[in-house]
């Protein structure tokens, strides 16, 4: 089951948290979130899973930013959430995507218990100009049903900014 808007609205400050929260911009099942003004890049042509990549920073003016084909940009949310108790989840809204920019490549997906920003893994097929405070993607949760134990990673839990992969952690276990 996935929760209303209207059920969205109900929960805040109890079961779920979306700070800042505008009414403009809850949906009949979502809520849209805003992109910061702030990328990061990695700087090398190959990635390595078991390293650090290094990675820049790239502040988006007010003027926007032109993201490039066939290139990874990191950003995240302005919108901080958290949710003890639903399965919160991030897509694309629809006009993003018929502009070809995809706002995730494969982490739409977030666990019970998520704290922090959503961290967007954004790609596009032809040249966008991007702005800051753009409504970019949206959020909509899911009941679960059973037993559960809450996400408690130490990678991306409670985190501050835009988090590129902590996946070397993996490898040092």
């Amino acid at each position: 089951m996935i929760l209303s808007g209207k059920e969205i609205k109900n929960k805040l400050g109890k079961e779920i948290i979306i700070e800042p929260f505008n009414e403009k911009q809850l949906n009949p099942n979502s809520y849209n979130l805003r992109l910061h003004n702030k990328l990061l890049v990695y700087e090398e042509n190959i990635l390595d899973m078991k390293k650090v990549n290094s990675a820049r920073e790239i502040i988006i003016p007010n003027e926007g930013f032109l993201l490039e084909p066939n290139k990874l940009y990191l950003g995240r949310t302005l919108e901080y959430t958290e949710t003890d108790k639903y399965v919160p989840m991030v897509e694309g809204r629809s006009s993003v995507g018929r502009l070809g920019l995809f706002i995730h490549v494969t982490a739409g997906f977030g666990d019970i218990g998520f704290k922090g920003y959503w961290t967007l893994e954004m790609f596009c097929i032809q040249p966008i100009k991007i702005y800051p405070n753009v409504e970019i993607c949206q959020t909509y949760y899911h009941a679960i049903e059973g037993e559960y134990d809450r996400y408690k990673s130490e990678k991306y839990q409670n985190n501050k900014g835009i988090q590129p992969s902590l996946l070397y952690k993996d490898f040092l276990k």
